[in-house]
């Protein structure tokens, strides 16, 4: 146990061949539970999805609870909803098909590179004349002035209607448990949402950019980006209790750069970055410092639990993406990014799978401090 926890379909697009799973094989040994923690990071959220097909294609691996913000809450929905309703190959399937309802939606988006400027900038949209039109307003006008209600338009909501059962979600009892974080604008805490608290409106809630939308009224509060508090929440994963120790973290934002940034699109990419991952920076130090303390015998079980921290990502991949791409859901860009993630966990499992349920695969200390 660590310190204290605050209180708490797509037309016109290609097919996605679908995940392989292989069917149930009596007489196996209980699978490795694992709790799931999923940043969000808009379109880059792609990589989680290709991170968790791969984890559905391991019948050793079996994940109990998922504490997910922004997109990787919504990734996590879906995975947890495609469980209860058809075991792994329902978490694929219904994974498969949230991608391809966004990628639907983002098709219409005006915030598209043109053939000639994608041939020169790749998924980076902040050179084109669309995003600098968009990125200007967003700075001038707020989206109580752009997007008044209730003439409001999110494309996300739209896509959570269209894909998402919340009676299935939150009602079935043998589905992973979810933690949605969100953040409270007047309070400035953060609120967790569990998987029997779940609405569209909280998973809304938890990808709500204040520039871009108007924050989401649940029960009489406001809410904001979980990314400002919890990018993702990890306390929930480990303050509830009998969960298995391990927490895999899905990591979509970069958290090392090599160069100083200098232009104004690299300024703003980091200072993106290093915002989102402030909160994950200081929650992975107190669990380094409660760890070091549990090894040395200072800490005793049970009140304290040892847990085992991993990390899936593509960081030098990711570097190269600007912020700017995080609005573009072209649809190579979404399965590139897929691929990367299915790529990077199979990398992962071939060096770490043996780590779970006996060590860190990933040093807090060289990492986080």
């Amino acid at each position: 146990m660590t310190p204290p926890a605050p209180e708490t379909g797509q037309e016109g697009l290609p097919p996605i061949e679908g995940t392989p799973v292989a069917p149930a094989v009596t007489g196996r040994a209980a699978p490795q539970r694992i709790n799931l923690a999923l940043q969000g990071g808009g379109t880059h959220g792609a990589f989680t999805w290709g991170v968790l097909l791969r984890l559905l294609e391991e019948e050793s691996i079996e994940v109990a609870a998922i504490s997910g913000t922004s997109a990787g809450a919504i990734n996590g929905a879906a995975f947890t909803q495609g469980m209860a309703e058809g075991g792994r190959a329902g978490a694929a399937a219904l994974l498969n098909r949230l991608w391809g309802a966004i990628g639907s939606r983002y098709a219409l988006s005006p915030l598209r590179n043109s053939p000639f400027e994608r041939l020169i900038w790749g998924p980076d949209l902040s050179h084109s004349v669309a995003w600098q039109a968009f990125d200007a307003l967003t700075r001038l006008f707020s989206p109580y002035q752009l997007n008044p209600f209730p003439l409001e338009m999110n494309p996300l909501r739209r896509v959570l209607e269209e894909v998402l059962d919340l009676d299935i979600l939150c009602r079935h009892p043998e589905a992973p448990q979810l933690f949605v974080a969100a953040t409270n604008v007047r309070s400035g805490k953060p609120r967790v949402f569990t998987r029997e608290e779940l609405t569209r409106e909280a998973l809304l809630a938890s990808a709500c950019l204040p520039n871009l939308f108007r924050a989401v009224e649940i029960e009489g509060e406001a809410y904001w980006d979980g990314g400002f508090l919890g990018n993702p929440a990890l306390w929930p994963l480990y303050d509830r209790g009998g969960g298995p120790p391990d927490i895999v973290l899905v990591g979509i934002n970069p958290l090392s750069r090599p160069d100083i940034p200098q232009t104004v699109q690299d300024i703003n990419t980091r200072v993106n970055e290093i915002g989102f991952n402030a909160s994950l920076m200081y929650e992975m130090r107190a669990i380094e410092f409660v760890q070091r303390l549990v090894d040395q015998g200072t800490l005793k079980p049970p009140r304290y639990q040892r847990l085992f921290v991993h990390l899936i990502e593509d960081e030098e991949r990711m570097r190269r993406l600007g912020m700017s791409s995080k609005y573009n859901g072209e649809w190579s860009f979404l399965t590139s990014l897929r691929d990367d993630g299915r790529a990077a966990c199979d990398a992962w499992l071939a060096a770490n799978r043996d780590a779970l349920g006996k060590r860190d695969s990933l040093d807090l200390r060289a990492r986080f401090l």
